[in-house]
């Protein structure tokens, strides 16, 4: 074979595999969590100051949008639902690629989490890789979650997955799509204008500690490690959440142990309630798990000004490079005002959302 012809045959071969790559991003599965990744790719290079990871508490309880408009900060999630903890570390190197943030912010909730063998497969671990470019840090971040090495193959050519989306290929929000880029109005953030009341019960004065999972305790281990090693700030925070029991509160303990231990901050927000002003009863969407745009709006400023406080980070507010994220808090103070009088409405007629199990992650 001659140089002529092994160049055809490399040439063909990139064409293809770019090809396909375009195809697999354009047919998988749209929604908002494939717009919350598709515009986290479409950010400018280095203009993201707090990066969010964490399941799906994360983007409904901090705004983006918000935090922009009163506080100058660019804060973007990378979240996913049930977002399982390997998740973690594979999403703090996939965003050093294109972001030096002055701080990462980790929600917890799913550490302390018994993952059944359904959740190790498919759907929720997807909800990750399914949602990051192709490169080698997808394949390691796959490694990292897909325990059973047969079926590694549909993750790593997730277009055997979503074959039968071909119909989709038409529509101009999935064309767009075909280099994973393209800007996310909302930067990532998800306004919520139901509410299911959820009650507290305080477990503050309980000091126990439970070991969480092993594979949930190494994944932690692991990425504590990895932000030592490189030097990263991190904000480890608990947003508000119904406990199932006091079970969770020793996880949580046990959990700010290691955090506290490792050098960096542990933030249970159901300790701030006062301080906030958050009422369980008002301001969650789904009976104790996800917040609404009220409850989201009290929980953003406090975190905010939190970070603020510890992580001193310049108020770029006036800059012409950050018009669309100008544009994100005129949108979201449209739509607060709208889901704030809708969720009032709901609270004088009782008229409550209904919860389902899978939304309760």
């Amino acid at each position: 074979m001659n140089k002529k012809q092994t160049l055809k045959i490399v040439l063909f071969a990139a064409i293809f595999l770019f090809v396909l790559q375009s195809l697999t991003y354009i047919i998988r599965t749209n929604g908002d969590v494939k717009d919350r990744f598709v515009g986290f790719y479409a950010e400018k290079e280095n203009s993201i100051d707090v990066i969010m990871i964490g399941s799906s508490p994360v983007y409904p309880c901090f705004s983006g949008p918000q935090i922009w408009g009163e506080y100058g900060i660019t804060c973007y999630p990378l979240s996913s639902n049930v977002q399982r903890p390997q998740a973690a570390l594979g999403l703090v190197r996939e965003a050093q690629k294109t972001q030096s943030p002055n701080l990462y912010v980790f929600e917890i909730k799913q550490f302390a989490s018994d993952f059944n063998e359904d959740s190790d497969s498919m759907a929720y671990t997807r909800g990750v890789t399914d949602n990051l470019k192709y490169s080698w840090n997808r394949v390691l971040t796959i490694n990292d979650m897909v325990s059973d090495v047969s079926d590694r193959y549909t993750f790593y050519f997730d277009i055997f997955k979503y074959h039968s989306n071909w119909k989709t290929m038409v529509l101009p929000s999935q064309i767009r799509c075909f280099r994973y880029e393209y800007p996310d109005p909302w930067k990532g953030f998800v306004q919520k204008a139901g509410i299911h009341p959820a009650e507290y019960v305080d477990y503050s004065a309980i000091e126990e500690q439970i070991p969480i999972p092993d594979y949930n305790e190494n994944s932690l281990k692991e990425l504590l490690a990895y932000l030592k090693e490189h030097n990263l700030n991190a904000l480890f925070v608990l947003a508000p959440y119904q406990l199932e029991s006091d079970v969770k509160q020793k996880n949580f303990n046990y959990m700010e142990s290691m955090i506290s231990e490792a050098g960096y901050e542990f933030l249970n927000l159901n300790e701030h309630l006062m301080e906030m002003d958050f009422k369980f009863d008002e301001d969650f969407y789904d009976k104790g798990v996800h917040t609404n745009a009220i409850g989201s709006q009290k929980c953003s400023t406090f975190l905010a000004e939190y970070i603020l406080e510890r992580y001193p980070i310049q108020d770029k507010r006036g800059d012409q490079a950050y018009q669309s994220w100008d544009q994100a808090y005129e949108k979201w103070l449209l739509g607060y005002k709208e889901s704030e009088q809708q969720i009032k409405d709901a609270i004088r007629n009782q008229d409550y959302t209904e919860v389902q199990e899978e939304d309760e992650e």
